[in-house]
């Protein structure tokens, strides 16, 4: 039996374990107040900002391996169903490169923290958060294209409804996270306190990245069942300089 279908589930569980436990520690260390801070402000400081970085550098790699054989199973599907139409091909070739670009941003938002390269950081947050959310628009219109030949159409809806859900929350946590570091006027933006100014706009900030990063390690976890009918073959190599070399004698 093909052990494909643990991908997903082992990126859903990486990046899980990641942010609650990331969050636990800088709670422990006294580095983050108890609320709601964002994600990365979790793991700001050492020793849980090193865990952090090599966990979702983990979880980037393995949701790359998914992206990539999502594609390749639309590519398949192609193959054997040529019907589906060219737009197919079209959509999936976008989805793959949507999809490196999220993995792209999650793992610079691992590696470049706010508080040292805020530009950087931000311009992670962005591939990872907008073109996973295009990522998402596309695997949905893929669903429900390659229905009913695979997957089913209870999953499409649901990808559907996540993928509005998190470009919703996308554009709520940009608008109320930038009024809310307008509004700032405490001295440490990872122990925000009601008393510093913009409060209320980074609590929503906040939650609204929680939300949506949960809801893409749940989207990434629809790829399971369907995982489950794909094997993967070692990758054929070929010794060119040797090949040559037997060839001139």
């Amino acid at each position: 039996m093909s052990n494909v279908y643990l991908i997903p589930v082992a990126v859903f569980l990486v990046f899980q374990v990641s942010f609650v436990g990331t969050y636990i520690a800088a709670v422990l260390q006294g580095h983050v107040v108890p609320t709601v801070p964002y994600i990365s402000d979790a793991a700001t400081y050492s020793p849980e900002s090193c865990v952090f970085g090599q966990m979702i550098n983990l979880g980037s790699v393995l949701l790359g391996i998914t992206v990539y054989v999502r594609y390749r199973q639309i590519l398949q599907l192609f193959e054997h169903h040529s019907d589906l139409g060219s737009n197919l091909l079209r959509y999936n070739r976008l989805a793959v490169w949507f999809g490196w670009a999220s993995c792209l941003g999650i793992s610079i938002v691992g590696n470049f923290q706010e508080t040292n390269v805020r530009i950087v950081h931000f311009t992670g947050a962005f591939l990872c958060f907008g073109f996973g959310a295009l990522y998402f628009w596309l695997q949905s219109l893929i669903s429900y294209m390659i229905y009913p030949i695979a997957g089913t159409k209870s999953n499409a809806h649901l990808r559907l409804a996540m993928a509005a859900c998190c470009t919703m929350l996308f554009i709520l946590m940009a608008v109320t996270g930038i009024m809310s570091h307008i509004l700032f006027k405490g001295e440490n933006p990872r122990k925000w306190y009601p008393s510093d100014g913009g409060w209320h706009f980074h609590v929503i900030s906040s939650i609204s990245e929680w939300i949506m990063a949960t809801i893409f390690s749940f989207y990434i976890l629809t790829f399971t069942e369907e995982f489950r009918d794909l094997d993967i073959d070692h990758p054929q190599l070929r010794l060119i300089s040797y090949s040559l070399t037997l060839t001139s004698n």
